[in-house]
Protein backbone atom coordinates (compact mmCIF):
# COMPACT_ATOMS: atom_id res chain seq x y z
CA UNK A 1 0.00 0.00 0.00
CA UNK A 2 2.75 2.50 0.53
CA UNK A 3 4.22 1.97 -2.50
CA UNK A 4 0.82 3.12 -3.83
CA UNK A 5 1.08 6.02 -2.20
CA UNK A 6 4.39 7.07 -2.61
CA UNK A 7 4.11 6.36 -6.55
CA UNK A 8 0.96 8.65 -6.96
CA UNK A 9 1.96 11.21 -4.52
CA UNK A 10 5.50 11.66 -6.42
CA UNK A 11 3.83 11.84 -9.85
CA UNK A 12 1.44 14.00 -8.86
CA UNK A 13 4.21 16.51 -6.94
CA UNK A 14 5.80 16.22 -10.51
CA UNK A 15 3.42 17.26 -12.64
CA UNK A 16 1.99 19.77 -10.09
CA UNK A 17 5.08 21.93 -9.76
CA UNK A 18 7.49 21.01 -12.88
CA UNK A 19 4.59 21.64 -15.73
CA UNK A 20 5.08 25.80 -15.46
CA UNK A 21 8.91 25.10 -16.56
CA UNK A 22 7.58 22.42 -19.63
CA UNK A 23 4.96 25.34 -20.52
CA UNK A 24 7.59 28.24 -20.70
CA UNK A 25 10.33 25.80 -22.57
CA UNK A 26 7.73 24.47 -24.89
CA UNK A 27 6.81 28.27 -25.59
CA UNK A 28 10.43 28.81 -26.46
CA UNK A 29 10.82 25.87 -28.69
CA UNK A 30 7.21 27.16 -30.19
CA UNK A 31 5.39 23.66 -30.03
CA UNK A 32 2.24 24.90 -29.94
CA UNK A 33 -0.80 23.50 -30.59
CA UNK A 34 -2.42 24.03 -34.53
CA UNK A 35 -5.86 24.54 -34.82
CA UNK A 36 -8.30 23.23 -37.82
CA UNK A 37 -9.99 26.64 -39.19
CA UNK A 38 -13.45 23.92 -39.84
CA UNK A 39 -13.56 23.63 -36.18
CA UNK A 40 -15.58 24.67 -33.36
CA UNK A 41 -15.06 29.06 -33.96
CA UNK A 42 -14.38 28.91 -29.95
CA UNK A 43 -11.20 27.13 -30.35
CA UNK A 44 -9.28 28.89 -32.26
CA UNK A 45 -8.29 30.91 -29.34
CA UNK A 46 -6.03 27.78 -28.57
CA UNK A 47 -4.07 27.95 -31.13
CA UNK A 48 -0.41 28.68 -29.97
CA UNK A 49 -0.76 26.75 -26.48
CA UNK A 50 1.95 24.43 -26.13
CA UNK A 51 1.23 20.52 -26.67
CA UNK A 52 3.13 17.49 -26.14
CA UNK A 53 2.42 17.76 -22.14
CA UNK A 54 2.48 14.27 -22.32
CA UNK A 55 6.21 14.17 -21.76
CA UNK A 56 5.52 15.40 -18.76
CA UNK A 57 2.78 12.85 -17.24
CA UNK A 58 4.83 9.86 -18.93
CA UNK A 59 8.28 11.57 -17.08
CA UNK A 60 6.05 11.53 -13.74
CA UNK A 61 4.57 7.91 -13.99
CA UNK A 62 7.92 6.77 -14.53
CA UNK A 63 9.37 8.48 -11.87
CA UNK A 64 6.99 8.06 -9.83
CA UNK A 65 6.97 4.35 -10.23
CA UNK A 66 10.43 3.93 -9.93
CA UNK A 67 10.32 6.33 -6.31
CA UNK A 68 7.48 4.22 -5.12
CA UNK A 69 9.52 0.63 -5.59
CA UNK A 70 12.86 1.67 -4.25
CA UNK A 71 11.71 3.67 -1.42
CA UNK A 72 10.28 0.18 -0.47
CA UNK A 73 12.91 -1.54 -1.36
CA UNK A 74 11.31 -3.83 -3.92
CA UNK A 75 12.68 -4.59 -7.60
CA UNK A 76 10.04 -3.71 -10.32
CA UNK A 77 8.29 -6.48 -11.87
CA UNK A 78 8.20 -7.72 -15.78
CA UNK A 79 3.92 -6.74 -15.77
CA UNK A 80 4.48 -3.18 -14.37
CA UNK A 81 7.53 -2.71 -16.97
CA UNK A 82 5.67 -3.97 -19.62
CA UNK A 83 2.64 -1.43 -18.79
CA UNK A 84 5.58 1.31 -18.91
CA UNK A 85 6.94 0.33 -21.84
CA UNK A 86 3.86 0.58 -23.84
CA UNK A 87 3.49 4.21 -22.13
CA UNK A 88 6.74 5.29 -23.08
CA UNK A 89 6.68 3.36 -26.73
CA UNK A 90 3.73 4.80 -27.78
CA UNK A 91 3.88 8.02 -25.78
CA UNK A 92 7.26 8.42 -28.42
CA UNK A 93 4.72 7.47 -31.58
CA UNK A 94 2.95 10.18 -30.83
CA UNK A 95 5.78 12.93 -30.35
CA UNK A 96 7.07 12.36 -33.52
CA UNK A 97 3.08 12.56 -34.52
CA UNK A 98 2.85 15.82 -32.56
CA UNK A 99 6.41 17.21 -33.79
CA UNK A 100 5.59 16.95 -37.49
CA UNK A 101 1.95 19.33 -36.58
CA UNK A 102 4.16 21.89 -34.87
CA UNK A 103 7.29 22.01 -37.01
CA UNK A 104 4.94 22.40 -39.93
CA UNK A 105 2.16 23.80 -38.75
CA UNK A 106 -0.58 21.77 -39.94
CA UNK A 107 -3.22 19.29 -38.62
CA UNK A 108 -1.84 16.34 -39.98
CA UNK A 109 1.12 14.44 -38.39
CA UNK A 110 2.52 10.98 -38.96
CA UNK A 111 0.35 8.96 -41.61
CA UNK A 112 -2.92 7.00 -41.43
CA UNK A 113 -0.05 4.07 -41.80
CA UNK A 114 2.45 5.31 -40.32
CA UNK A 115 0.83 5.52 -37.03
CA UNK A 116 -0.69 1.92 -37.42
CA UNK A 117 2.92 1.23 -38.03
CA UNK A 118 4.42 2.36 -34.72
CA UNK A 119 1.63 0.92 -32.76
CA UNK A 120 2.12 -2.32 -34.37
CA UNK A 121 5.46 -2.33 -33.46
CA UNK A 122 5.11 -1.50 -30.32
CA UNK A 123 1.76 -4.18 -29.64
CA UNK A 124 4.11 -6.95 -30.82
CA UNK A 125 6.93 -6.40 -29.12
CA UNK A 126 4.69 -5.85 -25.74
CA UNK A 127 2.79 -9.12 -26.99
CA UNK A 128 5.88 -11.90 -27.13
CA UNK A 129 7.29 -10.37 -23.91
CA UNK A 130 4.20 -10.68 -22.27
CA UNK A 131 4.13 -14.18 -22.69
CA UNK A 132 7.11 -14.60 -21.49
CA UNK A 133 9.05 -14.30 -18.02
CA UNK A 134 6.92 -16.98 -15.87
CA UNK A 135 7.19 -16.27 -12.55
CA UNK A 136 7.15 -19.49 -9.23
CA UNK A 137 3.48 -20.57 -10.02
CA UNK A 138 4.44 -20.30 -13.78
CA UNK A 139 2.18 -17.56 -14.29
CA UNK A 140 3.34 -15.02 -17.51
CA UNK A 141 2.49 -11.32 -17.42
CA UNK A 142 -0.31 -11.85 -19.60
CA UNK A 143 -2.22 -15.03 -20.78
CA UNK A 144 -3.77 -16.31 -24.44
CA UNK A 145 -7.17 -16.60 -22.96
CA UNK A 146 -9.93 -13.56 -23.75
CA UNK A 147 -10.83 -12.27 -20.13
CA UNK A 148 -13.50 -10.41 -19.23
CA UNK A 149 -12.82 -10.05 -15.07
CA UNK A 150 -10.63 -13.25 -15.26
CA UNK A 151 -9.45 -15.70 -17.77
CA UNK A 152 -11.88 -17.65 -19.71
CA UNK A 153 -12.00 -20.90 -21.63
CA UNK A 154 -11.59 -19.42 -25.01
CA UNK A 155 -7.77 -19.98 -25.83
CA UNK A 156 -6.17 -18.66 -29.18
CA UNK A 157 -3.77 -21.71 -28.49
CA UNK A 158 -6.90 -23.95 -29.72
CA UNK A 159 -5.89 -23.43 -33.46
CA UNK A 160 -2.00 -24.37 -32.41
CA UNK A 161 0.94 -23.05 -31.46
CA UNK A 162 2.05 -20.91 -34.29
CA UNK A 163 -1.42 -19.35 -35.43
CA UNK A 164 -2.65 -18.98 -31.82
CA UNK A 165 0.82 -16.99 -31.42
CA UNK A 166 -0.27 -14.83 -34.26
CA UNK A 167 -3.68 -14.13 -33.23
CA UNK A 168 -2.79 -13.28 -30.01
CA UNK A 169 -0.40 -10.48 -31.37
CA UNK A 170 -3.34 -9.23 -33.52
CA UNK A 171 -5.66 -9.18 -30.82
CA UNK A 172 -3.36 -7.42 -28.08
CA UNK A 173 -2.90 -4.64 -31.58
CA UNK A 174 -6.69 -4.42 -32.08
CA UNK A 175 -6.60 -3.56 -27.67
CA UNK A 176 -3.83 -1.49 -28.13
CA UNK A 177 -4.95 0.69 -31.05
CA UNK A 178 -8.36 1.02 -29.92
CA UNK A 179 -7.67 2.32 -26.26
CA UNK A 180 -5.25 4.55 -27.65
CA UNK A 181 -6.91 6.05 -30.90
CA UNK A 182 -9.83 6.00 -28.48
CA UNK A 183 -7.78 8.35 -26.20
CA UNK A 184 -6.80 10.22 -28.14
CA UNK A 185 -10.36 11.24 -30.09
CA UNK A 186 -11.36 12.35 -26.74
CA UNK A 187 -8.43 15.03 -26.39
CA UNK A 188 -10.50 17.05 -27.91
CA UNK A 189 -11.74 19.66 -25.16
CA UNK A 190 -9.66 20.97 -22.00
CA UNK A 191 -9.46 18.38 -19.30
CA UNK A 192 -11.31 15.96 -20.78
CA UNK A 193 -9.68 13.09 -21.94
CA UNK A 194 -6.97 14.03 -19.18
CA UNK A 195 -9.53 13.30 -16.34
CA UNK A 196 -11.45 10.30 -17.87
CA UNK A 197 -8.21 8.31 -18.13
CA UNK A 198 -7.89 9.47 -14.45
CA UNK A 199 -11.05 7.91 -13.65
CA UNK A 200 -10.50 4.58 -16.02
CA UNK A 201 -6.80 3.82 -15.30
CA UNK A 202 -7.74 4.70 -11.02
CA UNK A 203 -10.17 1.75 -11.79
CA UNK A 204 -6.96 -0.48 -12.51
CA UNK A 205 -5.40 0.33 -9.27
CA UNK A 206 -8.75 -0.63 -7.26
CA UNK A 207 -8.56 -3.96 -9.22
CA UNK A 208 -5.03 -4.59 -9.15
CA UNK A 209 -4.88 -4.49 -5.14
CA UNK A 210 -8.29 -6.25 -4.85
CA UNK A 211 -6.81 -8.70 -7.21
CA UNK A 212 -3.55 -9.08 -5.04
CA UNK A 213 -5.76 -9.52 -1.43
CA UNK A 214 -7.84 -12.24 -3.38
CA UNK A 215 -4.66 -14.17 -4.84
CA UNK A 216 -4.57 -17.72 -5.50
CA UNK A 217 -2.45 -19.25 -2.99
CA UNK A 218 -2.78 -16.56 -0.71
CA UNK A 219 -3.85 -17.08 3.15
CA UNK A 220 -6.97 -14.67 2.78
CA UNK A 221 -7.92 -16.22 -0.74
CA UNK A 222 -11.55 -17.56 -1.34
CA UNK A 223 -11.05 -20.25 -3.20
CA UNK A 224 -13.95 -20.25 -5.48
CA UNK A 225 -12.93 -16.79 -6.58
CA UNK A 226 -9.45 -16.13 -6.38
CA UNK A 227 -7.39 -14.64 -9.50
CA UNK A 228 -4.35 -16.02 -11.40
CA UNK A 229 -2.58 -12.62 -12.42
CA UNK A 230 1.24 -12.36 -12.01
CA UNK A 231 1.66 -9.07 -10.48
CA UNK A 232 -1.50 -7.11 -9.59
CA UNK A 233 -0.01 -5.22 -6.31
CA UNK A 234 2.56 -3.48 -8.84
CA UNK A 235 0.05 -3.14 -11.78
CA UNK A 236 -2.03 -1.19 -9.47
CA UNK A 237 1.40 0.73 -8.48
CA UNK A 238 2.03 1.53 -11.71
CA UNK A 239 -1.83 2.68 -12.63
CA UNK A 240 -1.79 4.91 -9.25
CA UNK A 241 1.32 6.78 -10.39
CA UNK A 242 -0.22 7.71 -14.00
CA UNK A 243 -3.22 8.65 -11.72
CA UNK A 244 -0.96 10.94 -9.70
CA UNK A 245 0.57 12.29 -13.18
CA UNK A 246 -2.28 13.26 -14.61
CA UNK A 247 -4.23 14.48 -11.68
CA UNK A 248 -1.10 16.88 -10.89
CA UNK A 249 -1.28 17.87 -14.78
CA UNK A 250 -4.85 18.76 -14.83
CA UNK A 251 -3.88 21.66 -12.68
CA UNK A 252 -2.55 23.45 -15.72
CA UNK A 253 -4.93 21.28 -18.71
CA UNK A 254 -8.37 22.32 -17.51
CA UNK A 255 -10.95 24.96 -18.65
CA UNK A 256 -8.90 27.49 -19.77
CA UNK A 257 -6.04 24.75 -20.56
CA UNK A 258 -2.31 26.43 -20.42
CA UNK A 259 -0.98 23.08 -21.92
CA UNK A 260 -2.31 20.44 -23.81
CA UNK A 261 -1.07 16.52 -23.66
CA UNK A 262 -0.79 15.83 -27.18
CA UNK A 263 -0.55 12.68 -29.10
CA UNK A 264 2.45 12.19 -27.13
CA UNK A 265 0.04 11.39 -24.24
CA UNK A 266 -2.79 10.55 -26.12
CA UNK A 267 -1.64 7.58 -27.62
CA UNK A 268 0.83 6.55 -24.59
CA UNK A 269 -2.32 6.55 -22.11
CA UNK A 270 -4.27 5.15 -24.25
CA UNK A 271 -1.50 2.08 -24.54
CA UNK A 272 -1.13 1.79 -21.07
CA UNK A 273 -4.70 1.30 -20.03
CA UNK A 274 -4.93 -0.92 -22.69
CA UNK A 275 -1.85 -2.46 -21.05
CA UNK A 276 -3.59 -2.62 -17.35
CA UNK A 277 -6.59 -4.26 -19.13
CA UNK A 278 -4.90 -7.33 -20.29
CA UNK A 279 -2.15 -8.24 -17.65
CA UNK A 280 -5.13 -7.28 -15.33
CA UNK A 281 -6.68 -10.39 -17.01
CA UNK A 282 -10.24 -7.98 -17.56
CA UNK A 283 -10.01 -7.32 -20.91
CA UNK A 284 -13.32 -7.33 -22.24
CA UNK A 285 -14.02 -5.52 -19.17
CA UNK A 286 -12.20 -2.48 -20.83
CA UNK A 287 -15.29 -1.90 -22.79
CA UNK A 288 -17.21 -0.64 -20.21
CA UNK A 289 -14.32 0.76 -18.14
CA UNK A 290 -13.26 3.28 -21.02
CA UNK A 291 -17.45 3.36 -22.03
CA UNK A 292 -16.55 7.21 -22.46
CA UNK A 293 -13.36 6.21 -25.33
CA UNK A 294 -16.28 3.60 -26.54
CA UNK A 295 -18.86 6.69 -27.08
CA UNK A 296 -16.89 9.38 -28.55
CA UNK A 297 -14.92 6.83 -30.84
CA UNK A 298 -18.32 5.60 -31.60
CA UNK A 299 -19.49 8.88 -32.52
CA UNK A 300 -17.01 9.17 -35.44
CA UNK A 301 -17.74 5.75 -36.44
CA UNK A 302 -21.26 6.49 -37.06
CA UNK A 303 -20.39 9.75 -38.69
CA UNK A 304 -18.35 8.30 -41.44
CA UNK A 305 -20.20 5.37 -42.05
CA UNK A 306 -23.78 7.67 -42.51
CA UNK A 307 -22.00 10.14 -44.47
CA UNK A 308 -20.64 7.32 -46.84
CA UNK A 309 -23.82 5.53 -46.85
CA UNK A 310 -25.95 8.56 -47.97
CA UNK A 311 -23.42 10.04 -50.43
CA UNK A 312 -24.09 7.01 -52.21
CA UNK A 313 -27.32 6.32 -52.24
CA UNK A 314 -28.11 10.01 -52.73
CA UNK A 315 -25.19 11.76 -54.14
CA UNK A 316 -25.42 14.30 -51.40
CA UNK A 317 -23.80 13.18 -47.74
CA UNK A 318 -25.92 13.66 -44.21
CA UNK A 319 -24.45 13.61 -41.20
CA UNK A 320 -25.51 12.49 -37.97
CA UNK A 321 -24.28 15.07 -35.95
CA UNK A 322 -23.37 18.55 -36.26
CA UNK A 323 -19.81 18.01 -35.72
CA UNK A 324 -17.83 14.87 -34.25
CA UNK A 325 -16.50 13.53 -32.08
CA UNK A 326 -19.82 13.58 -29.78
CA UNK A 327 -18.46 16.44 -28.11
CA UNK A 328 -18.09 19.13 -30.55
CA UNK A 329 -21.28 18.28 -31.73
CA UNK A 330 -22.65 19.83 -28.46
CA UNK A 331 -20.51 22.38 -28.26
CA UNK A 332 -21.82 23.45 -31.76
CA UNK A 333 -25.46 22.87 -30.13
CA UNK A 334 -23.88 25.76 -27.45
CA UNK A 335 -23.13 23.77 -24.45
CA UNK A 336 -20.09 25.80 -22.60
CA UNK A 337 -16.62 23.80 -22.96
CA UNK A 338 -16.66 23.51 -19.33
CA UNK A 339 -20.41 21.99 -19.39
CA UNK A 340 -19.12 19.40 -22.44
CA UNK A 341 -16.18 18.60 -20.37
CA UNK A 342 -17.96 17.54 -16.96
CA UNK A 343 -21.29 15.96 -18.20
CA UNK A 344 -18.85 13.51 -20.12
CA UNK A 345 -16.59 13.36 -16.97
CA UNK A 346 -19.58 12.01 -15.05
CA UNK A 347 -21.00 9.51 -18.03
CA UNK A 348 -17.05 8.33 -17.99
CA UNK A 349 -17.49 7.70 -13.93
CA UNK A 350 -20.83 6.02 -14.46
CA UNK A 351 -18.80 3.99 -16.83
CA UNK A 352 -16.15 3.34 -14.50
CA UNK A 353 -18.53 2.49 -11.24
CA UNK A 354 -20.42 0.15 -13.54
CA UNK A 355 -16.86 -1.70 -14.98
CA UNK A 356 -15.67 -2.04 -11.46
CA UNK A 357 -19.29 -2.84 -10.17
CA UNK A 358 -19.45 -5.83 -12.65
CA UNK A 359 -15.80 -6.70 -11.36
CA UNK A 360 -17.03 -7.39 -7.97
CA UNK A 361 -20.54 -8.79 -8.97
CA UNK A 362 -18.65 -11.34 -10.72
CA UNK A 363 -16.25 -12.37 -7.54
CA UNK A 364 -19.37 -12.42 -5.25
CA UNK A 365 -21.44 -14.90 -7.23
CA UNK A 366 -18.71 -16.69 -9.69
Amino acid sequence: MRAILLAGGVAMAFTLLATPGFIWLFRRLKWGQFIRDDGPQSHHTKRGTPTMGGVVIIVAAVLGYFVGKLANFETPTASALLVLLMLVGLGIVGFIDDFIKTHRQRSLGLSGWAKIAGQGVVSTVFAVLALNFPNEQNLTPASTKISLVRDSNLDLMMFGSVVGVGLFILWIYFMVASASNGVNIADGLDGLATGSTIMAIGAYAVIGFWQFNQACGSVIENLSSCYNVRDPLDLAVVASAIVGALTGFLWWNTSPAQIFMGDTGSLGLGGALAALAILSRTELLLVLIGGIFVIVTGSVVIQRVFFKLTKWKTGTGKRVFLMSPLHHHFELKGWAQITVVVRFWIIAGLCVLSGIGLFYIEWIYG
